[in-house]
């Protein structure tokens, strides 16, 4: 990224850790907007390093928010995760802590006029743990290992992703959380649209693994609003949103849109055109 544009005055590389605060601190001036993407995100690797998680994930994040208020940063939006609804494993709890720490972080700020959101989506198509490489690899022997074949889960491309979280710095008025309307894919779906003559293997769900993934409780819902795009939790009334309806829940099994495996296929050709 530093030499794709390495001509952009605007821009300064720095490599640091967001459980510094000095770098923090350093890496923010003159800086107006914040998007917090740090964190330990493998659920497997938070189960069995659960300091180390906590203090990226939650302790980092609240160096974030004091550094930008510091700063007098205008905006900044943290990127949370389906798996802070409702957590079962560490890495959810800590995305939960998080989403906490951004909501009322508004509060903390005082009068230095800091605003704090967050956007919770689901898995990016291509980030990093992404099943793609391994259902890819596994495609050369034709025995393809998945969990269950039951399971579903909400799925995205990296370009959406990048225009919910501009999308929210555009609408926030600080402590809200942004959930967009995204598509559902069964798992099975996916490995047959990497390799669909491979033999499908069940190896049993993963300890902090659900069967579905839910964006949005029928808790959050009683409060919440949406548009045609998305759910939004928390923050200041808005005449252009209209009520949730009591007692609904945003689930990956129950979603009313979903990827088939042709859409899969062609999302993955393009993921690999551009690189991912």
């Amino acid at each position: 990224m530093a030499r794709c544009f390495s001509g952009e005055e605007r821009l300064r590389f720095f490599i640091g850790d967001i459980r510094d605060r000095s770098r923090l601190h350093r890496a923010m001036v003159n800086a107006n907007i914040v998007i917090h993407a740090a964190a330990m995100k493998q659920v497997p690797i938070c189960e069995y390093n659960p300091a180390e998680a906590v203090k990226t994930n939650v302790l980092g994040g609240m160096n974030i928010l004091d550094c930008a208020i510091d700063a007098g940063v205008e905006k900044a939006v943290a990127i949370s995760t389906d798996k802070a609804v409702n957590p079962v494993n560490l890495y959810g709890a800590t995305k939960l802590c998080m989403e906490k720490l951004f909501v009322h972080g508004n509060a903390y700020s005082g009068k230095s006029g800091t605003r704090f959101s967050a956007v919770r989506y689901g898995n990016v198509m291509g980030s990093r743990g992404s099943v793609i490489p391994l259902f890819q690899k596994q495609a050369r022997d034709g025995v393809l290992t998945i969990t269950d074949e039951r399971m579903t889960r909400f799925w995205l491309t990296l370009n959406h992703a990048v225009d919910i979280v501009l999308y929210a710095l555009d609408q926030m008025k600080g402590g809200e959380i942004f959930v967009p309307k995204i598509p559902s894919m069964r798992i099975p779906d996916l490995a047959r649209a990497i390799c669909p003559e491979a033999t499908l293997k069940s190896i049993g769900i993963r300890a902090g693994e659900k069967m579905h993934e839910v964006l949005l409780t029928a808790d959050e819902a009683r409060g919440a609003r949406e548009n045609d795009a998305f759910y939004i939790i928390g923050g200041p009334p808005s005449a252009d949103l209209r009520a949730v309806k009591e007692g609904f829940i945003y689930s990956s099994d129950s979603n009313t849109q979903w990827l088939s495996v042709e859409r899969l296929r062609e999302l993955i050709a393009e993921r690999a055109t551009l690189g991912g």
